[in-house]
């Protein structure tokens, strides 16, 4: 069991100065433990993470800068500065950042599950297949492409 510590993870800095490149995307770990899991990310313009499944995991993005096209169980949608994007389990969803200009934010899961090791896994993997394929073992589900 993984138990949550009382502090303060600094504004330049994620845990244990981990900082994991996941398709051109900055992930940066801010707090860990069973129950959830945060992390601080940047989105350089034309980086997306395609329409996926969390079965088990309530998902969460809080856009700190820019604008993010969304894919949400089935609808388009958009989500700008200031806003929280609700990623219920279950329901399929896609982020995409086609605005020109790097979106910042903090995405959060409850419960963990095993999104830690996921992102370990694929730090620096250059292959989206091979992303989609660890995913899979992590409980992660990708959808095919439209024209599949």
């Amino acid at each position: 069991m993984i138990e949550m510590t009382a502090g303060v993870t600094p504004a330049s800095e994620g845990i244990d100065g981990i900082e994991w490149n996941i398709l051109g995307q900055t992930y940066v770990p801010k707090h860990l433990c069973e129950s959830s899991f945060s992390w601080h990310a940047t989105f350089p313009d034309g980086t997306f993470v395609p329409p996926h499944i969390h079965p088990d995991q309530d998902e969460f993005i809080y856009v700190l800068e820019g604008r993010f096209d969304l894919f949400l169980d089935g609808a388009d949608a958009t989500a700008g500065a200031g806003e929280l994007i609700r990623l219920p389990r279950g329901q399929a969803h896609g982020i995409f950042n086609k605005s020109g200009h790097d979106v910042k934010c903090v995405f959060w899961v409850s419960p963990t599950q095993q999104l830690w090791d996921l992102f370990t896994k694929i730090n620096n993997v250059p292959d989206p297949a091979e992303v989609v394929r660890l995913a899979s073992e992590h409980n992660i589900h990708f959808l095919p492409p439209p024209d599949a």
